[in-house]
């Protein structure tokens, strides 16, 4: 993506995810908002054509977006601050996924486990690769892993989002293994 895309990109990602009243952008319950409507809307602060829209969709490399099978709707696939019901189903998570964090939130973690913040989700990868990438946003990385079978097993509930990302209520500390990670 150039520069113009990835501006595209983390606009969208703030509008579809946060903030689509700023723009005075409806979402629908499941977080789907006329494409037609937000290129309208967006152009006074992030001018898009159809186009770009859907080169930034079809080649971001985290797959943060989805547009419909009609072609007349686009959401965020996960990340939402803001309550949007996904419509996922229930799924049978690995043995283990990662998450990565700063090390300053390790001992937080792992008093309390995992929390969604912000967020609807906590969200999980597969990769230990992607987790240290997302770790390394926030300061010195570290990946934990979570026993996410177990998890299942004890009653909590797994999603997996359109692009591969593992979303969860939360991951108690019992289920967090955060020895040797620091990256």
């Amino acid at each position: 993506m150039d520069g113009s895309d990835e501006s595209a990109s983390k606009f969208l990602s703030w509008v579809l995810r946060h903030q689509p009243q700023a723009i005075g952008l409806q979402l629908d319950a499941q977080g789907w908002a006329s494409i037609d409507d937000l290129l309208r809307l967006a152009q006074p602060t992030q001018p898009l054509t159809r186009a770009q829209l859907q080169r930034v969709v079809a080649e971001s490399d985290k797959q943060r977006f989805a547009i419909s099978a009609d072609g007349l709707r686009i959401r965020a696939n996960q990340g939402h601050s803001l309550p949007v019901a996904l419509g996922l189903a229930c799924a049978q998570p690995p043995v283990q996924l990662y998450h990565g964090t700063a090390t300053r939130f390790v001992e937080v973690i792992r008093r309390e486990g995992l929390r969604p913040g912000q967020r609807q989700h906590v969200h999980l990868s597969v990769s230990p690769d992607t987790a240290l990438q997302v770790g390394q946003r926030y300061g010195q990385a570290v990946v934990l892993t979570v026993r996410a079978q177990a998890m299942a097993a004890a009653g909590h509930a797994f999603y997996r989002a359109d692009n591969g990302v593992w979303l969860t209520a939360q991951v108690p500390a019992a289920f967090i293994d955060v020895a040797g990670a620091v990256a």
